[in-house]
Parts: C-alpha cells; structure tokens; sequence
C-alpha cells in the first residue's frame, strides 16, 4: 500500500510542478529558470515543515510518503536544474549559470531550516 502513497503523492506534484514552471515563467521576462528555481525553493520548503513535523510526532509516516516522497519528489527536480544551468552556460549566460547554482542551493537549504523552524514552532 505505501508504493500508493507515492504515486498519488507525484500524481498531485508533477503536474503541479509544470503549471507552477509555466506560470512563474511567463511572469519573468528573463532567461534565469524563474519556475523550477520556485519549484524546487517551494518543495524545500514542505520537506522542511514535514521533517519537522514528523520529527515532532505529528505527521505519520503515511503523510511522509504521500507528501515527502510522492509531492516532493515529483515537484522539485534536479535534473531539470542541471539541464537549465548547463544550458545557461553553453548559451553564454554564464553568470545566469552560476547565480542558478548558487542561489538555489542558498535558498533551497535556508527553506529547508525555515521550515524546520515553522514546523518547531507549531508542534514544540
């Protein structure tokens, strides 16, 4: 039963990662990866507050399943990162490709203690 977790869980966060991407794209005239840089920061975020939380006693490993593995897994992508940046670089927009890099890894490890943090709060 649990494999069913996980394949809901992706079945809500693969398509809820590609209308985030495509809308958070077309707000950004831009050539940085606005959407999965949003993605990618959002997903870090929930993984945060539901570490915490089961950390806390107060997600069950079901919820960590569905919403960890299955939504996060399938809303935030790494491979989608590595592609825009290598493209970045080959296109020229080299310090596109390093701002990637560096501020997503930045934001998305600060979301993960936030949401640590939130999830402390609420439960401590």
């Amino acid at each position: 039963m649990n494999w069913l977790l996980v394949v809901a869980g992706a079945a809500v966060g693969a398509p809820l990662r590609y209308l985030t991407d495509l809308t958070v794209q077309r707000k950004h005239d831009s050539v940085f990866p606005w959407g999965t840089f949003t993605v990618n920061v959002v997903g870090c975020l929930i993984l945060g507050v539901l570490t915490g939380a089961v950390t806390a006693g107060a997600a069950s490993s079901q919820v960590q399943l569905f919403v960890g593995t299955g939504l996060c897994g399938a809303l935030t992508t790494y491979s989608t990162f590595s592609y825009e940046t290598l493209r970045l670089a080959e296109d020229g927009a080299r310090f596109y490709a390093a701002a990637n890099v560096v501020v997503s890894v930045v934001a998305g490890l600060g979301a993960v203690f936030m949401g640590v943090a939130i999830a402390e709060a609420w439960w401590a």
